[in-house]
């Protein structure tokens, strides 16, 4: 029923039921769709993302206007922030027992902790932080306090030389695990994680973050 529903909602919901889904443009490729409703879409696209099944879903705008507000689904983060000045020592790193230099923190909803994800040949690997850690980098670093849960991470490239430090929606993040995945050679993976985070912190400086 769409009784209680705005009447922008109820309206939408019935465009989106009579009309047929469109073919897709010249822009999509035949690999983009959307998981909600299997309609073909455009390369750059919306996401949201499913809490309970923690999935990254590709949206076509009528799916992502009538579902953005369901329980189980939020829209993925917008905010691109790149951090300058951010305190993160040596002895602090050694604490979150990564084994590589790079790694996304994401903040659980309903008190569900801190996690941290880094790539590997499989895609994102994810280990539980210990609290008393991240809490000492949010002292140093108040910005995090900001993050908005599920939806936004700070990523950590120690990598580079100078390191990167950035706060950037979730789906930008696995973006980031997908090019490194695609590129991974061998046992260590080559140049695939070295090549991805110049391209990706790149891609973030062009933004004018």
């Amino acid at each position: 029923m769409t009784g209680g529903a705005p009447p922008a909602v109820r309206r939408l919901r019935r465009l989106a039921q009579a009309r047929p889904p469109a073919p897709p443009s010249a822009a999509a490729r035949s690999d983009d769709h959307c998981d909600l409703c299997g309609v073909g879409i455009d390369a750059e696209h919306r996401h949201l993302l499913h809490l309970v099944d923690r999935r990254i879903l590709c949206s076509c705008e009528p799916c992502f206007a009538l579902r953005s507000g369901d329980a189980e689904l939020r829209p993925a983060g917008t905010r691109v922030q790149l951090l300058d000045g951010f305190v993160l020592d040596d002895d602090l790193w050694a604490r979150f027992q990564i084994p590589i230099g790079l790694a996304f923190f994401l903040v659980r909803e309903r008190g569900q902790g801190v996690v941290a994800l880094y790539p590997s040949p499989a895609g994102a690997t994810e280990s539980e932080l210990h609290l008393g850690a991240w809490d000492e980098l949010v002292a140093a670093n108040p910005v995090l306090s900001e993050l908005e849960a599920d939806v936004e991470a700070l990523i950590v490239d120690r990598l580079s030389d100078p390191p990167h430090h950035a706060i950037v929606p979730i789906d930008r993040c696995y973006e980031l695990v997908g090019m490194i995945k695609s590129r991974w050679e061998g046992i260590s993976g080559g140049r695939a994680i070295d090549d991805a985070v110049a391209e990706f912190f790149g891609s973030l400086e062009r933004q004018g973050a």
